[in-house]
């Protein structure tokens, strides 16, 4: 008895699928697909820094050129708290065996700022120190979760402009949406060693100012399929 019970009630789940299915169908509808991109400045940046004793033949430290880093990076306003970590925690500093003699060290950074011009000006504090082991890791822009939202939204808009376009000219008119299908890529949300312009740069070394850095900006896009159902 029990096993028949179970059996009239998947029959009637399936006939109730069966039939929502078959609604849909019979609906007269119109598909429209649209898609909108945007282009965004990075506004987070990240530098690695390497200082090696290496550079210097020995001479300074690993940890006084890191006290004399972090003196400066605090006056250029830099948080080193939020902004500065050491990449290879685990050791905290490598050594580097020259002659199976000697023994110098190394330590990388990861330094996080905001702007171009907040890099130029690191960049050109850390050429002062003769620490010129950097390079820029990668780029990100921290209300992209924010701005994809924006996008589906203006993306589903565009959908229905398109829906009106085509029916209005049939007499016909654009009901609501029964179907709403998310078809945006996958895509890498920020850049990877970027390309980057450097302006500004004056020739005479003796006066020069901080760069003034332009990223390559970070593309956006998303696309929607949607259908609208048809009336008179």
């Amino acid at each position: 008895m029990k096993k028949t019970i179970i059996s009239i009630a998947t029959l009637l789940f399936a006939t109730t699928i069966f039939a929502q299915t078959k609604n849909f169908l019979d609906t007269p509808y119109l598909e429209t697909q649209a898609r909108v991109d945007t282009m965004v400045t990075p506004d987070k940046i990240y530098l690695n820094i390497s200082i090696q004793e290496k550079d210097t033949k020995g001479r300074v430290s690993v940890e006084e050129q890191e006290n004399q880093m972090a003196q400066r990076l605090k006056a250029l306003g830099i948080d080193l708290d939020k902004q500065l970590v050491i990449k290879d925690a685990s050791s905290n500093f490598k050594k580097y065996f020259l002659r199976q003699k000697e023994v110098l060290k190394s330590k990388q950074y990861s330094l996080l700022v905001y702007s171009g011009k907040e890099l130029g000006d690191v960049m050109m504090t850390l050429e002062q120190l003769d620490i010129a082991n950097t390079s820029i890791e990668k780029t990100e822009y921290s209300k992209m979760d924010e701005l994809e939202l924006e996008l589906k939204t203006r993306a589903v808009k565009k959908a229905m402009q398109k829906a009106d376009a085509l029916t209005k000219p049939l007499g016909q008119k654009t009901g609501m949406a029964i179907h709403i299908a998310d078809n945006s890529q996958y895509y890498q949300r920020y850049n990877q060693a970027p390309m980057m312009e450097m302006k500004a740069v004056s020739a005479d070394m003796g006066n020069a100012q901080p760069l003034d850095i332009d990223f390559e900006k970070i593309k956006v896009e998303t696309t929607v399929n949607v259908k609208f159902a048809l009336s008179n």
